[in-house]
């Protein structure tokens, strides 16, 4: 007995790694039925991992999606619930009563590194990511930095790092640059617990590459008529073809992080997490979603409370721990990262109290769920619009700001694609759906819904 007690006590808890994709559509992987992008690593990750058919972001757009994985709370309770700026550089800052995910890991002994884009506030303020729990910082604080994947300087922590780029092209791709990060810190902190939080850039716009990546598509001779530019965003000759290479570049970093934790001998007690900050972008910026069938035949795009600006992939990967092959349809979204990490840690009575989030831990280890009541969003962006999901039910109420109230209702077992409302012939559920948007949330002074009605 005495060795089996001391190897319980000297066991280390397992690592974590969330990556976080920017824009992805729900159907941008082939392990989601995507036909024209390659993404073999992702691929592999869910044939040796599980893959999550019912997994919603936190909202449908940047800022507030990430704080609602950071803090386990829906956007109708959630601090940030659009994107705003703040001056001089970056978005509204997490206030200091807010607890993140970090700060929880850090507590638990674990070596913390968020490498990509931050946007929860700027470089000193409440929400600078080196004062919410991370130990180590690179990439963009900003998320209109972001717009450009060559740009002129990024963050090390609190350095300032010039680049040999000019905002439109140069020699260092933030994607590599995040790639070399990414398995130098891996590799540092081998011999200790760590939390690596991977929000990378891609696929948002502007599209830029380097051609290297271009060569396997435009080999391809699909159609593709040059962007010429417009709205902030660059032009690019082959844009199909460079959204396409762009994808498959994450991939390979995906790739080579994989391979490196089995170099190490950590695979077998590391949990990856794979997924989306929201549905895939409208067709700007030389984004075409109609010729990838980016959110897999959905309704909405990104900024959208319909099915396609808020379901996004979910790959969960630890082998030896999660079975294989396995597929989920488990309902589940952002606010349920936290109480999940923390419970597959072994530390869920350190989950504050009151958050939104439900541990899907259960389903990952393959034993019984419990199901969500509700799912909730409250966005205040694009006309200002709720969404919720009960059960097959979701309903939702859009243009708030412009004095609209109509309630749409969709049965997502029988019409997943949102094209039917069935509101007029199920007024009981109705009810029983906007009572939940009154009282599921709490009225925000930053955010509010200038049209909102406050009971049914």
């Amino acid at each position: 007995m005495i060795p089996l007690l001391t190897a319980l006590v000297l066991a280390a808890p397992p690592n974590i790694i969330l990556i976080v994709a920017d824009d992805l559509g729900y159907g941008e992987l082939g392990c989601y039925g995507q036909k024209k992008i390659r993404t073999p690593n992702l691929d592999r990750m869910a044939k040796e991992g599980m893959r999550f058919t019912r997994f919603y972001s936190g909202s449908p757009v940047c800022a507030p999606s990430r704080c609602t994985l950071m803090t386990g709370k829906h956007t109708g309770h959630a601090w940030i619930r659009d994107n705003r700026e703040a001056k001089p550089e970056g978005q509204t800052p997490l206030p200091h009563s807010e607890i993140t995910l970090a700060e929880l890991l850090k507590k638990q002994g674990y070596a913390t590194a968020a490498i990509g884009k931050w946007g929860l506030g700027p470089p000193g303020s409440s929400g600078d990511p080196l004062k919410r729990g991370f130990d180590h910082f690179f990439g963009y604080n900003c998320q209109r930095h972001a717009h450009s994947h060559y740009p002129t300087w990024v963050y090390r922590d609190t350095e300032t790092i010039k680049l040999e780029n000019d905002g439109k092209t140069g020699k260092q791709h933030t994607q590599d640059l995040f790639d070399i990060e990414t398995l130098k810190f891996v590799e540092i902190k081998r011999e200790q617990p760590f939390f690596l939080y991977l929000p990378f850039i891609i696929p948002h716009v502007a599209l830029q590459t380097d051609d290297a990546w271009l060569e396997e598509y435009r080999a391809l001779k699909w159609d593709d008529p040059p962007y010429k530019g417009g709205k902030g965003y660059l032009p690019h000759p082959t844009p199909r073809a460079a959204y396409a290479a762009m994808v498959t570049r994450m991939d390979r970093t995906v790739g080579r992080l994989l391979d490196k934790l089995k170099e190490l001998k950590r695979d077998r007690d590391t949990l990856v997490l794979f997924t989306s900050d929201n549905g895939a972008t409208h067709d700007v910026g030389g984004a075409d979603t109609g010729f990838f069938d980016s959110v897999a035949g959905l309704n909405g795009r990104k900024g959208s409370v319909y099915e396609g600006g808020l379901r996004v992939p979910l790959i969960a990967w630890q082998p030896g721990t999660i079975e294989a092959g396995k597929v989920s349809d488990h309902v589940a979204y952002f606010p349920d990262l936290l109480p999940t990490i923390m419970e597959w840690i072994g530390q869920q009575t350190a989950t504050p109290k009151g958050l939104d989030g439900l541990s899907f831990a259960p389903t990952l280890r393959g034993k019984e769920q419990k199901p969500h009541d509700y799912l909730l969003w409250e966005f205040p962006g694009y006309g200002g619009q709720q969404a919720v999901i009960q059960g097959k039910w979701k309903g939702m109420r859009r243009n708030l700001n412009k004095g609209k109230n109509e309630f749409e209702l969709y049965d997502l077992n029988a019409d997943p694609m949102e094209t039917k409302n069935v509101a007029a012939v199920n007024s009981e559920v109705v009810k029983r759906l906007e009572k939940i948007l009154i009282e599921g949330r709490t009225p925000s002074k930053l955010f509010p819904i200038k049209g909102l009605k406050e009971s049914p």
